[in-house]
């Protein structure tokens, strides 16, 4: 009877122990999957963009011992009159202007200002625009054989998905012909539901993996969808056997002499968020943007070919006439001057780059109206008329 109820003891207290485990496990969870419900909210939204690092699964990329890199302040700019009512209209919160690698202007709002200078904002989409220079340096150094490799080649799950005949090239200018619903507004969207699929640490690798239809053959027409940029970021993996923050961080980030130390949001297995996930101060932005404007160089250190930019810039995507342009992960506005193009990111996140002129703007924002008709031509001119007017 003793024996028995020891035993009865036992097993109430394993149960008890796992359902808190679970309890606690399933907390996480859930809380997780508010704060992906409630990310984009009024009240929330600006707060929110500043600490992602709270709210999921994020892999660190420490800034090393390397000294900061300067940003030497150049000639006083002022804004142009019109850039006030845009920064209040767009709900701006970072806004850093370089020239040649001197800063010439720099501002921020709607946050505290003793931490704005240093927080670490989410990027959006600007975070396609730096797995496109890590792609330049894998090419470079014989990693990835050929921007025509098929993507199978260094991801194999993913043969037999909708990308078993896309290249490296197609995923590269988004044109996989993979259908993918990227509408933030419907709660059963795609992009939405590989959002929750995030918030709830699943695998990135097995959603993508999973995806089966295609609305056209591989390389025919362009349409932008952001799964394109997980599956490059499965193909430098698969081809270095290493992370994607290991190898930013190694090749970019650290030569940029950061101030802060960058994240990534990642999925339940570790794996970075790279078509979106990517956390950094503006003028951290800045400094990425100002290397690109350079060529490639930072400092006397060659980081990625000259050439590698040139083609990223270049509006190789099969977009419909008149249809702003798309390079490698980076677009570019239509009517622009050689050398200009930009990362762009949801809700406001820019990095605007104009080569002839040397001009690098930052941008963060929490701007819900971004989709409204009009707002991205705005934004568009008004950054070149500051850098023209520079």
């Amino acid at each position: 009877m003793k024996t028995l109820l020891k035993w009865l003891f036992r097993l109430v207290a394993t149960l008890v122990v796992v359902g808190i485990v679970l309890g606690i496990w399933h907390r996480e969870k859930l809380t997780r999957l508010q704060a992906v419900n409630s990310l984009f909210s009024e009240e929330k939204i600006v707060g929110n963009f500043s600490a992602m690092g709270g709210m999921f699964e994020t892999v660190a990329m420490p800034r090393g011992d390397g000294p900061i890199s300067p940003l030497p302040a150049g000639p006083t700019y002022d804004l142009p009159t019109n850039v006030q009512d845009w920064i209040v209209a767009r709900n701006i919160t970072g806004l850093v202007i370089l020239q040649n690698g001197q800063l010439r202007h720099e501002s921020y709002y709607l946050q505290d200002p003793d931490s704005a200078q240093t927080a670490q904002r989410i990027s959006w989409s600007v975070a396609k625009s730096y797995l496109s220079i890590l792609v330049g340096t894998l090419l470079e150094d014989g990693t990835i054989a050929s921007v025509d490799d098929p993507v199978t080649k260094y991801a194999p799950q993913l043969t037999g998905s909708a990308y078993d005949s896309a290249t490296l090239r197609n995923v590269l200018n988004m044109s996989s012909g993979v259908v993918f619903d990227e509408d933030y507004l419907d709660f059963w969207s795609d992009i939405n539901q590989m959002g929750r699929i995030l918030a709830l640490g699943g695998s990135m690798d097995g959603f993508t993996a999973d995806l089966t239809e295609t609305f056209a053959d591989a390389g025919e027409t362009w349409e932008y969808v952001s799964i394109d940029t997980h599956v490059v970021g499965m193909v430098a993996r698969g081809a270095s056997g290493r992370s994607v923050p290991d190898l930013l961080n190694e090749r970019v980030l650290q030569p940029l002499g950061l101030e802060g130390s960058p994240y990534y949001v990642a999925d339940g297995y570790g794996v970075a968020f790279v078509l979106g996930g990517l956390n950094v101060s503006t003028r951290d932005y800045a400094r990425f943007g100002a290397m690109v404007a350079q060529g490639g160089e930072w400092n006397g250190n060659r980081i990625v070919t000259e050439a590698w930019i040139a083609d990223s810039f270049t509006p190789s995507a099969p977009t419909a006439a008149g249809e702003i342009g798309y390079g490698y992960q980076w677009w570019i506005p239509q009517g622009s001057d050689e050398g200009v193009a930009m990362g762009r990111g949801f809700y406001g996140q820019y990095i605007y780059i104009d080569r002839v002129r040397g001009v690098v703007i930052a941008v963060n924002a929490a701007d819900r109206a971004v989709r409204d008709d009009g707002v991205g031509d705005q934004n568009i001119a008004l950054f070149r008329q500051i850098a023209e007017g520079l």
